[in-house]
């Protein structure tokens, strides 16, 4: 029901294991067996289709995220069989939640994000490349909502659909937010591995690390958050959508711009920012308000 915490989504079928082997593993330990396989399945897709080194976007957005959603459910179906298959699909025709939860999931990151797009504009123009035709702008755009909810789609079946209950068993809010946002982070590597400035003037390994960990663990902490209140599973993957869709339509648009130095670190440290202040605010107001 929309507003009561799910800590735990209670599945059937899973008999306590014993042993050394890998099905016992998985028993014990099942979301560090997912995170091992999710990575095990990207990565190693990525290296198949494009070998060990920096991989374009094209080949990231292709097979990364169906690591994410093939581990949750094939460990769904190996830990629980028909009926954690079954009471998956329930969850993914959930929609409990109130207006005001829609609007969280689909504003938060694109709002943070255009504000931040408008400000670097005026502090570093040429930043992003301006456009001949408002066309040219519209086929990125829809580009980016394709692949936004392509994305947030088959991720959150994973990382949201099986790993998150199972830490929320354990940990609360902030630290399931942390764990998920830092491995997050780790499991889009190799997409960013090969970011650099392009002056020299900032270390490679800094503006990969910010790439990858500036904003996405507060947001991730957001996402918990939304989910531990509404309990809904397609507001999840609603609430990744837009997010990847903004920082597809903003990536691009800085491909041919001009900025270099710290410059180049300043939209994903400014959407950190953002982001933590807006997940400070809401898990100070529910350390105050528990119930609500």
């Amino acid at each position: 029901m929309a507003g009561q915490p799910q800590p735990g989504v209670p599945l059937p079928g899973v008999p306590a294991g014993s042993g050394n082997g890998p099905t016992a593993f998985m028993r014990r330990h099942p979301a560090p067996a997912y995170y091992l396989l999710t990575f095990a399945i990207s990565w190693g897709a990525v290296a198949a289709i494009q070998g060990v080194g920096p991989v374009p976007m094209g080949v990231a957005l292709t097979a990364g995220p169906l690591g994410p959603a093939a581990a949750g459910v094939l460990l769904t179906w190996l830990l629980h069989g028909k009926a954690g298959l079954r009471q998956l699909g329930i969850r993914l025709r959930t929609w409990p939640a109130g207006a005001r939860w829609y609007a969280v999931a689909l504003l938060t990151g694109p709002l943070v994000m255009a504000a931040t797009a408008a400000a670097v504009t005026w502090a570093f123009p040429g930043f992003y490349r301006s456009f001949a035709t408002p066309g040219e702008l519209a086929i990125i755009v829809l580009a980016g909502v394709v692949v936004g909810t392509v994305v947030g789609s088959l991720e959150e079946l994973g990382w949201t659909g099986f790993a998150l209950p199972r830490l929320r068993q354990r940990f609360g809010i902030l630290s399931t937010g942390l764990i998920m946002g830092l491995l997050w982070g780790a499991w889009h590597y190799p997409m960013f591995a090969g970011s650099a400035d392009p002056s020299g003037a900032v270390p490679a390994a800094l503006v990969v690390a910010v790439y990858l960990f500036a904003w996405l663990p507060p947001y991730r902490v957001l996402m918990v958050w939304v989910y531990e209140r509404t309990g809904s599973l397609p507001l999840a993957m609603a609430m990744h959508a837009p997010l990847s869709a903004a920082a597809f339509i903003l990536s691009f648009m800085a491909a041919s711009g001009t900025g270099s130095g710290l410059a180049i670190l300043v939209p994903s440290l400014a959407w950190g920012m953002a982001f933590w202040a807006i997940a400070a605010v809401v898990l100070v107001v529910k350390a105050v308000r528990p119930k609500n």
